[in-house]
């Protein structure tokens, strides 16, 4: 009986002893994105509705997902993508054209790729040059794939003076 008396005791004061670690968390609910500004004049920010309608906005619009990989929206993440993602993502999406400027030896698309993959400048003649040599191991590797272009590519600069660093992983 008296071990009942003090469990509901407990069971009653456990809460008001937390208060305070509640009171001083700054956790004010979904992050960043769309949702966190258009609800931040809120008054009650830890309260269930605007958390709701914080989470609800973002989910709706991808606000969220947009925010952090652009670093807007309040989001703080600097936006970056590895480096060799975006050559990656690149290379895919571009697949088809940088396959004809690395059989011509030049051209706009395979200049950005040259960018995206830290060419400096003045070594971008260089470059096409080596591309379009790699050009005919990607045709002679019957795997005309964006990965292997890019192994093609990078089997070639490793060997080159001034790409081998580029290719050090």
């Amino acid at each position: 009986m008296i071990r009942g008396k003090w469990l509901r005791l407990g069971v009653t004061l456990a809460p008001l002893c937390a208060t305070p670690v509640w009171a001083i968390n700054p956790d004010n609910g979904p992050g960043c994105g769309l949702g966190k500004l258009a609800w931040s004049d809120y008054r009650n920010q830890k309260s269930i509705a605007p958390q709701v309608m914080m989470a609800t906005t973002n989910g709706t619009f991808g606000s969220q997902t947009f925010g952090i990989s652009s670093g807007t929206s309040g989001c703080t993440n600097d936006g970056t993508i590895m480096a060799e993602e975006k050559v990656n993502v690149f290379a895919a999406a571009n697949y088809d054209t940088l396959s004809q400027e690395m059989a011509q030896g030049g051209g706009e698309y395979l200049a950005s790729l040259a960018e995206l993959m830290g060419i400096p400048d003045e070594h971008r003649a260089e470059f096409f040059a080596l591309a379009q040599v790699q050009y005919a191991s990607l045709v002679q590797s019957g795997d005309r794939t964006p990965a292997t272009m890019l192994t093609v590519l990078h089997r070639g600069m490793e060997t080159h003076p001034n790409f081998a660093t580029l290719t050090a992983h």
